[in-house]
């Protein structure tokens, strides 16, 4: 739905299973004609499209991408941002780390993202630019043991393989009028996985040989080279991962907003945290047990623990982490579980629902994205006593976006009783 906020909103279809095209666009007519009416009667509502590579190739198969969007055209749904990280499967299996393969070094990353801009190229209304969030180019702990050149040679491919995807997308918005800018998501244990991380790789190593690619190859301006790049490539900031990253919003953006980068989606998602009481034994055993009904085999759960001197410690998954929950100078757990939005207590632990809520605040003072996107993909692997109707749960989750949207623009105007509508038509 489009916001007056100048915002498009949607939830990611990664919560839903099915790594086929068959399999997603049965979930799509199964849960957004219903969520529309309900949401949005008169207005048209926004999809957050993931594809696997599988169901990337099919729906390019006979007539299945025409059929797609006369189907979107009949439902007055539109597609406007997609999740291009999870590059196979992504329910009912063991993703952890597998979740980064193929990573950016491969040419499969590539062809993936570059079919994936094409079809959305296809799906995206007129004057309206489209973004694909994508892995942040590799996973960390697979090169601990590594030397400094292995780590560079990892860069230097990543580089290379996102400069030639900026060529692409030129091309692309030669060939079709559409804009489609990459967001790359920082996430812990990514090869970029805070602000400056993804700073340092820019300045680096992306723009430095996107400025000179395109003005070689492609005849660009240096100035123009750089603000392609810049334009094409940018970052999905994910709620959930800074905050793991102990890093505040208007901190982050500011650091990003200083540095040219551009931030092209929002996935508004929330980690679980709690502190840590200093010489209490006893109530980190409770919480550890606590935390400890959230293990489980499918998604990587890192945990980041904040010391007393202010240091951040990773553990790569929550089993490894509660070995560590008696440290005497941890101060703080925050750990890797989208977790639902509409509530901040789980049982002992917290969410930081707080960062979200600052967010949306933040975005009513600049425009910081016109792409938010809800991104509660554990459904279907939260304790028990915590599951619930997905359908209901999805529209709990934007409901509540809407409210903490419509408060944060009341406490903005200085006016708690001023009414604005939700959504307005996309031009």
């Amino acid at each position: 739905m489009y916001l007056n906020t100048g915002h498009h909103l949607t939830y990611c279809t990664n919560i839903h299973p099915g790594e086929t095209w068959e399999d997603v666009f049965q979930q799509l007519q199964t849960y957004f004609p219903p969520l529309k009416k309900k949401l949005s009667p008169d207005q048209r509502f926004g999809i957050g499209l993931r594809l696997s590579n599988k169901a990337s190739e099919q729906i390019l198969e006979g007539n299945n991408l025409n059929e797609f969007k006369q189907w979107l055209q009949d439902q007055d749904l539109y597609v406007f941002t997609m999740n291009g990280f999870p590059y196979g499967g992504f329910h009912k299996q063991s993703v952890k780390d597998d979740v980064h393969k193929p990573d950016w070094t491969t040419n499969e990353r590539l062809m993936y993202t570059v079919r994936l801009a094409r079809i959305l190229a296809e799906l995206l209304p007129d004057g309206m630019e489209g973004g694909i969030s994508t892995s942040p180019l590799s996973y960390k702990p697979w090169f601990l043991e590594s030397d400094d050149s292995k780590v560079k040679s990892v860069f230097n491919q990543s580089t290379e393989k996102l400069v030639s995807l900026v060529i692409e997308l030129l091309q692309l918005k030669q060939e079709t009028g559409k804009t489609i800018h990459i967001d790359i998501e920082p996430e812990p244990d990514g090869l970029l996985e805070n602000s400056k991380e993804v700073i340092n790789f820019y300045q680096e190593w992306l723009i430095p040989a996107g400025v000179k690619a395109l003005h070689e190859l492609e005849g660009l301006s240096k100035d123009d080279a750089r603000e392609a790049v810049l334009h094409h490539i940018q970052v999905c900031y994910d709620v959930c991962h800074f905050a793991l990253a102990y890093e505040k919003p208007a901190e982050a953006f500011a650091k990003l907003t200083h540095a040219g980068i551009k931030v092209g989606k929002i996935q508004l998602s929330a980690a679980l945290k709690t502190s840590l009481p200093k010489n209490d034994v006893v109530t980190r055993g409770k919480l550890a047990e606590t935390f400890a009904c959230f293990a489980e085999s499918t998604y990587l759960h890192q945990v980041v623990e904040l010391d007393e001197d202010g240091e951040l410690t990773h553990y790569p998954d929550l089993t490894f982490a509660l070995q560590h929950i008696r440290k005497p100078n941890a101060t703080e757990w925050r750990m890797h579980f989208h977790v639902p939005l509409f509530t901040q207590q789980y049982g002992g632990l917290q969410s930081t629902q707080e960062d979200i809520t600052e967010v949306l605040r933040l975005m009513q003072q600049k425009q910081l994205t016109a792409h938010l996107e809800v991104e509660t993909y554990t459904w279907d692997v939260l304790p028990e006593d915590m599951k619930k109707d997905l359908s209901e749960s999805i529209q709990r989750e934007l409901e509540w976006v809407l409210a903490t949207i419509k408060t944060t623009e009341n406490a903005e105007d200085g006016s708690a009783g001023r009414s604005r509508a939700h959504t307005i038509t996309p031009r």
